[in-house]
């Protein structure tokens, strides 16, 4: 096996931290819309009296950022993790633009899913691209801050919203990420195209000196390589026209003929224009990936679609549910089954195909106590991400701004701990440092499970919040480091994704799941009042919700612990590493 160098270059180190804000970027927009809700439902005519029809703005960006993760890593597998990141951010600046220009529900939901797929995909990538520059034994550090940056963006993301509604409308928030992209996308063109190329993992044999690395645009092998892309990138410029639809055209007798609206249809896209642009797309997806169908067909894209469609319905059915009133969404008595038989054919798929979406050899060893660290501790954070700002609303005052500055003394304190836990892997295990840290997180919110009125102003509350976030802050690095350990060289994408994966879905489900029980106790402490109108114990029944909530997630740390013990006992010599991925 190929090791990484042990001095890692200057240049290398500018490529990660190009990376690493593109990943702080992704991660702040999906925070960004939680303020900017209601101006966007505004911009696109859904009044406030229907919210449940904003749900898929939110729930649309995470079924792009977790459905298209495992196809994503495995490319990142098959070509340069550079390109990989160029890729993905030039999918989050086309569904950036999108949703700032979007006009009604269905193209700004649209818009959201294309940006959670650009977003998704730049964290696996981003953490196999760690494992190809340093070597296994200093990992720790540069993981470490891979894992706070993106966790930087959940206290970024509200901040930067807030701010730029303060001096223009909800669209410059996508412009701006969308013009943030091109930055950084034209910085990592120019730093990936040097006289001596940056070493990154090598492809699999099977791509190696071959020509199928020109689907990539690697090697082009014809002289109208720039064709697709060309013909791709028109149709999209077309898209973006018919989706803007600027009134100077629209109402110009001359010019306006492409924006009419092709019979009784209010659709933007029910236009000569929006047809011809759809077309055009269309088209330059199938060209491009028809040349890059050389390497596409060794990423297993039936795996792809089965894998992602069972991940896409387990999260539209949590993520759409109303936490007041379901554990699961309208449709979930549909998709739950779905689901299953979708998760079931992917099994079936991976038996049996010579080359399938997570390589064999993968989910071995260390990795899968990996991914169910990271589905427990996506459960606990979330519920405090969730519990702390309604519990300060209850108890300390209605107005979100301050909840959220709550929230914030939790947040700035997960990023500190991941970049503590990466730098002490450089003595302790992998278990040892996210083993401890889960464990301290357990501890402080079995105590938060007695918070009530006056917890949050006191220092005990501020102090419990900072050990909370740190403790969860110092699994980070650790569980990354594990998979990737433990997952053969030329897997290293694939596995990275696996970890995002399971940490989303753990957040996903631990919100439907730990609500629901919070709210089960709730409603049987209302029950029991003898006034049902008296206000004070109805602010206290809604305590013991946020109480239910805090010990429900005291339970996940602590099993998340006690998981975190294999990462050390169940762990193997790197000598080994490559023979797995022949099992």
């Amino acid at each position: 096996m190929t090791q990484p160098p042990t001095r890692v270059s200057h240049r290398a180190r500018t490529i990660l931290a190009i990376a690493s804000v593109a990943v702080a970027l992704a991660a702040a927009d999906t925070y960004v819309v939680v303020l900017a809700l209601t101006d966007m439902m505004a911009g696109v005519g859904v009044t406030i009296d229907a919210l449940q029809k904003a749900t898929p703005i939110i729930s649309g960006f995470l079924l792009g950022y977790i459905a298209m993760l495992p196809l994503i890593g495995r490319i990142a597998d098959l070509v340069p993790r550079q390109r990989v990141l160029q890729l993905c951010l030039a999918i989050f600046i086309v569904g950036s633009a999108v949703t700032a220009l979007a006009t009604d529900l269905p193209v700004l939901v649209g818009g959201r899913v294309v940006q959670g797929i650009g977003g998704g995909g730049l964290v696996p990538a981003t953490l196999a691209l760690v494992a190809d520059l340093w070597p296994v034994g200093r990992r720790g550090t540069p993981l470490g801050v891979v894992g706070a940056v993106q966790e930087l963006g959940s206290v970024v993301g509200p901040a930067l919203g807030a701010a730029i509604l303060m001096v223009a409308q909800w669209r410059a928030i996508f412009w701006l990420n969308a013009l943030a992209g091109v930055v950084l996308s034209v910085a990592l063109f120019v730093l990936s195209r040097p006289r001596h190329p940056l070493r990154t993992a090598q492809p699999p044999p099977h791509l190696r000196n071959s020509e199928e690395m020109a689907g990539t645009g690697a090697s082009p092998t014809t002289r109208r390589g720039w064709f697709p892309p060309a013909v791709l990138t028109l149709g999209l410029g077309l898209l973006l026209l018919a989706i803007w639809a600027p009134p100077a055209l629209v109402t110009s007798v001359a010019l306006g003929g492409p924006f009419v609206p092709l019979g009784s249809s209010s659709d933007v896209l029910a236009t000569p224009i929006g047809v011809a642009a759809s077309v055009v797309t269309l088209l330059g997806l199938g060209l491009v990936g028809h040349a890059a169908w050389p390497v596409l067909r060794h990423a297993d894209l039936p795996g792809a679609f089965l894998l992602g469609g069972a991940l896409g319905c387990v999260i539209l059915t949590f993520a759409s549910a109303d936490p007041e009133t379901e554990v699961i969404g309208p449709l979930g008595y549909s998709l739950l089954p779905a689901a299953a038989v979708l998760a079931g054919l992917y099994v079936w798929r991976h038996r049996r195909a010579a080359e399938p979406l997570i390589p064999r050899g993968v989910v071995r060893a260390r990795v899968p106590w990996a991914l169910l660290v990271s589905l427990l501790t996506g459960a606990a954070l979330v519920a405090v991400i969730v519990g702390v700002p309604l519990l300060s609303r209850l108890t300390v005052s209605p107005d979100q701004t301050i909840a959220a500055f709550e929230l914030i003394k939790f947040l700035i304190a997960v990023p500190l701990g991941a970049v503590l836990g990466g730098w002490l892997l450089r003595w302790l295990g992998d278990g040892a440092v996210a083993g401890a840290g889960m464990a301290l997180a357990a501890v402080v919110l079995l105590f938060a499970g007695s918070w009530g009125r006056g917890s949050l102003d006191s220092a005990g509350g501020t102090i419990g919040l900072l050990l909370i976030g740190l403790g969860v802050g110092l699994a980070l690095a650790p569980v990354n480091n594990a998979a990737l350990a433990d997952a053969p060289e030329e897997a290293h994408g694939t596995a990275s994704a696996l970890v995002v994966v399971a940490r989303m879905v753990g957040m996903v489900v631990g919100l439907a799941v730990l609500t629901a029980i919070g709210l089960h106790r709730y409603y049987q402490q209302v029950a029991a009042l003898p006034d049902p109108t008296d206000v004070d114990a109805l602010i206290d029944a809604a305590i013991t919700q946020v109480q239910t909530m805090l010990l429900g997630a005291s339970v996940a740390a602590a099993l998340a612990a006690i998981a975190c013990l294999a990462l050390d006992l169940r762990r193997r010599g790197h000598a080994v590493e490559r023979t797995s991925a022949l099992l």
